[in-house]
């Protein structure tokens, strides 16, 4: 078993001018308290996480509505060549790897800090989206916090997923795992009309 998610601390690096993860103890067995009690503050989009189609499309829903689906099942992880700060397309993919499954992780190596934001990771080119959901691809998961470039505005890789009904997981560990096929399961929580939701993001090697 893979387990895709950073440990959430208050040093997980989160975008820029977001909220990072913060606890306030409100009860403490120590201090005598009949149970201990935390709040948790911290943006949606905390180290692994779903976006919800709000997120970058005003007519989208939030990400607890969203079919499990996405979330759960067949995936395939595929190392791509990129280099940092520049989107990468089709070619980037190895030839010969099949799109043998609905869900797909593109591991790149960009991000590797998840308590450090580097700025110049790399994104998927939007005519990947496509050539993925020609093929019947329903979710992207990419190992940055983003599937576009952080200097973008205009957002064209989350807007031709929302097109193309591609669901987006973001920040994914994919350092340590070989590429293959995997059943992923990285469900976000039910937070309806979340612009987004962290997800547990485990890969279970298939028999």
């Amino acid at each position: 078993m893979y387990d895709l998610s950073p440990p959430i601390t208050e040093q997980l690096a989160v975008w820029p001018g977001d909220t990072s993860a913060s606890r306030e103890v409100l009860m403490q067995l120590a201090n005598g308290d009949s149970v201990t009690l935390s709040t948790l503050r911290a943006t949606v989009h905390l180290g692994s996480h779903a976006d919800g189609p709000n997120h970058y499309a005003s007519d989208g829903e939030g990400v607890g509505e969203q079919s499990l689906e996405h979330y759960l099942g067949e995936c395939r992880v595929i190392r791509v060549s990129a280099r940092r700060g520049e989107r990468y397309g089709i070619d980037a993919i190895p030839d010969g790897t099949p799109i043998d499954a609905p869900r797909i992780l593109l591991a790149t190596g960009t991000y590797p800090d998840p308590n450090h934001f580097n700025e110049d990771f790399a994104a998927p080119d939007p005519d990947l989206v496509d050539y993925l959901a020609d093929q019947g691809v329903i979710t992207l998961g990419v190992d940055t916090p983003s599937v576009d470039l952080c200097t973008s505005k205009d957002l064209p890789t989350h807007n031709r997923c929302y097109q193309r009904g591609v669901r987006i997981l973001e920040t994914l560990q994919l350092g340590d795992v070989p590429e293959g096929r995997y059943e992923l399961i990285a469900l976000p929580l039910k937070l309806m009309g979340f612009d987004g939701s962290p997800v547990r993001a485990i890969l279970r090697p298939l028999a």
